[in-house]
């Protein structure tokens, strides 16, 4: 019996980072894969992070499970940001970036008001959205 190795996914906190990235509706805010240094949990922030999914190797499709942490402020403009940022994500089906295409979006949870235990002022909602995501 012979096996191979699986196909390389893609890295799709990247792709929804470039999707988010520079847009009018999100300026001001920090949009990464991660928090920068100094961050306290008050700024105007997206963090995108990977929590699952799969990938179809056959299909080349990636199905992975995006959570956006979104911090604000305040409460009101955690939530405004929040709404925001998912409506991008939401709305992205058809969006080619690079060799990938997003073919799919649906929302999985959220968004919820939730504590951040590591940023104790922090004001922060979640959401995680599905996607679908072939490439080439």
């Amino acid at each position: 019996m012979s096996s191979s190795a699986p196909s390389t996914f893609p890295d799709v906190e990247a792709l929804v980072v470039d999707l988010l990235s520079d847009l009018p509706e999100l300026a001001g805010a920090i949009v990464d894969d991660e928090p920068p240094a100094g961050f306290d949990g008050t700024q105007r922030a997206v963090i995108v992070s990977r929590r699952g999914g799969a990938w179809i190797d056959d299909l080349h499709l990636d199905q992975p499970l995006i959570e956006l942490e979104v911090y604000g402020p305040t409460k009101s403009a955690a939530h405004i940001l929040a709404n925001q940022a998912r409506a991008v994500v939401l709305n992205s089906a058809g969006t080619v970036l690079g060799t990938s295409v997003i073919t799919d979006v649906s929302e999985a949870d959220g968004p919820r008001w939730l504590p951040d235990y590591l940023y104790t002022a922090a004001n922060r909602y979640l959401c995680v959205l599905r996607l679908s995501v072939r490439t080439d």
